[in-house]
């Protein structure tokens, strides 16, 4: 008797064991009761009814599915190797377990078959630089289908997108003619900006002799005219100071006659071609008969003959002078 009790003992402490489950943090509990979905429990120590209840336990982290490569023909009918990798997570474990047979398998074909139509729509130039677009095409599609899933698509990455072994052959020899035209591109430029620097610097230095050379020009100019300016000047002079002379010191009609000679022979040493004499100085030579005829007798100079002319009229009784 002691040893029936004993053994019933033992069996209901199994049973009883039996029911706790742990529940760990990543994971929810789906407790079934015979067979129907009874409740959803959260992560800790749970007990559940031996033989009517059961509980299937649902991985909450992300997780990762790999695509198995395969091969896909672009928009101009070229075959490439596509293989891609795809991270979920479960959103709702009920409906992964109840809505879908078996996730992997379901999501994986589902991710093949979509891979196909986005790159059968896109050039091959256009798949291998378009990674971005066709990871967000990809995984906006597979969201929408899997959302009926409890299961929410994170993200999809291309892994490989991998030409025939010619194809590759042909865009290698491509590339680098590419890079071959591009350098011919940039020395041509380079030897461009060369000589638009040379003839640049030519014109600058063109332009700079010749601003040098006006220059110097004017400054011959200048000290050409302030010559004749002063030998005018100076010429101007020693006919006031003999007319002041003629005026202030009053003397004999010979006397003034030799100085007007030695005056007018310096003048007509210069350059001017005329000589204006005031009408009274040349009255005052009316001593000197042969006066006219001497100033004809001048030598004449610079291509020009010099000549004196004697301008005016009688003076007034004001005693003014013309010239």
């Amino acid at each position: 008797m002691g040893i029936i009790v004993a053994f019933l003992v033992f069996l209901v402490v199994i049973i009883v064991l039996s029911g706790i489950r742990i529940v760990r943090p990543w994971e929810r509990g789906v407790v079934e009761f015979l067979g129907r979905y009874s409740r959803t429990v959260n992560p800790g120590l749970r007990i559940i009814i031996p033989i009517f209840e059961r509980m299937r336990k649902v991985d909450m982290r992300e997780q990762v599915v790999d695509v198995p490569p395969q091969e896909v023909i672009t928009k101009d009918n070229v075959v490439v190797t596509v293989d891609a990798v795809i991270y979920f997570e479960v959103t709702d474990p009920v409906k992964v377990l109840y809505n879908v047979a078996n996730f992997y398998v379901a999501v994986t074909k589902l991710a093949q078959t979509n891979l196909r139509n986005i790159i059968g729509d896109l050039q091959l130039d256009e798949s291998l630089t378009s990674r971005e677009k066709i990871n967000s095409q990809l995984r906006a599609i597979l969201d929408e289908a899997t959302d009926k899933w409890g299961v929410r698509v994170t993200r999809v990455e291309l892994q490989r997108i991998e030409p025939p072994a010619d194809v590759t052959q042909a865009m290698h020899r491509q590339m680098k003619a590419e890079r071959d035209r591009r350098a011919a591109i940039l020395e041509a430029e380079g030897i461009k900006q060369s000589e638009i620097l040379k003839a640049e610097g030519h014109k600058q230095a063109a332009i700079l002799k010749a601003e040098g050379d006006a220059e110097a020009i004017r400054k011959v100019a200048d000290a050409e005219k302030y010559k004749k300016i002063a030998i005018a000047e100076g010429e101007a002079e020693a006919i006031i100071k003999v007319f002041e002379s003629i005026h202030k010191g009053r003397p004999t009609p010979q006397l003034v006659a030799i100085k007007y000679l030695e005056a007018l022979r310096a003048i007509a040493d210069g350059r001017a071609s005329k000589v204006f004499i005031p009408y009274e100085s040349a009255e005052a030579l009316g001593a000197a008969g042969a006066l006219r005829e001497i100033f004809k007798d001048l030598p004449p100079q610079g291509g020009s003959t010099q000549k004196a002319q004697t301008q005016g009229a009688k003076p007034q009784d004001t005693g003014e002078e013309q010239s």
